[in-house]
């Protein structure tokens, strides 16, 4: 197993692509720690794992208290993975007042980003000691208009600036790269609670799988399991030992809007 022995840390491990992330990790010989904020999520992932050696703390992954307690009960962090977000659900500025705005924007790149730098920092001591890795959870958003508004959108492009930004700062000591996914079914991906969307899913609205499908050059709508190989790999001392800066693309391939396509016939 190509994790065995290593201790990692997931920030948003409970659901969609962290949780796939979480399952592949524990499947791969790691002991892992999570933070979810959803008890019911941490049920269902406690479950899902079984006897394989996961911790969970229920919590906010953005708040240093809960992140310094998950560092606390991880002991070790070889890996840290940070997949904590929220969505804006393809909100345009135009349809915002001023002040909706400043409180949403406020909302999703704290959240986005600055849970991203603040998990970053909390375990940046043990990650140090650990000689480890950190892994960033980008999106397709970080590099096309797509995928979601300008909020969600920018949040994206910073974090694909923080992965090149902090391979410098940590290096030699710490390797940091990210995973940007595209549109993927079955994450419960939640909304901006700034915009009254806290409750709000991208599977809320019917035939996202099939919108997904007719954007990508695969024409075929990612899983949370698709991208959880890319996290393995990048999470390897071994396998991606020389790898630090990199952003690796699990989207299918994104399809230019006038490319033609042709079906698979099968």
């Amino acid at each position: 197993m190509s994790l065995a022995g290593l201790s990692i840390l997931v920030s948003g491990g409970g659901s969609g692509i962290g949780r796939a992330a979480t399952l592949a990790y524990l499947r791969e010989g790691a002991a892992v720690t999570v933070v979810e904020r959803s008890p019911a999520h941490a049920a269902e992932l406690r479950a899902a794992a079984g006897s394989l050696p996961l911790e969970v703390v229920v919590g906010d992954a953005t708040a240093p208290e809960v992140l310094a307690e998950a560092v606390a009960t991880a002991g070790r962090v070889d890996q840290l993975t940070c997949c904590v977000g929220v969505f804006d659900h393809y909100t345009s500025i135009r349809d915002l007042s001023v002040a909706e705005l400043v409180t949403a924007a406020r909302e999703i790149w704290q959240v986005n980003v600055l849970g991203a730098l603040a998990a970053v920092r909390t375990a940046w001591p043990a990650l140090e000691q650990a000689r480890g890795s950190v892994t960033l959870t980008l999106s397709e958003s970080a590099f096309h208009p797509v995928g979601g508004g300008v909020l969600y959108g920018s949040s994206k492009w910073a974090l694909r600036g923080v992965v090149q930004h902090l391979a410098a700062d940590l290096a030699p000591a710490v390797r940091v790269n990210g995973v940007a996914p595209g549109g993927t079914s079955g994450t419960r991906f939640s909304g901006l609670s700034a915009l009254g969307r806290a409750e709000s899913t991208v599977e809320d609205r019917g035939g996202r799988s099939d919108r997904i499908a007719a954007t990508t050059l695969l024409r075929t709508a990612a899983t949370p399991e698709d991208h959880a190989g890319a996290f393995v790999y990048l999470a390897d001392p071994v396998a991606a030992r020389v790898v630090t800066g990199v952003v690796i693309n699990t989207d299918g391939g994104r399809a230019p809007l006038t490319a033609q396509v042709p079906e698979v016939q099968t």
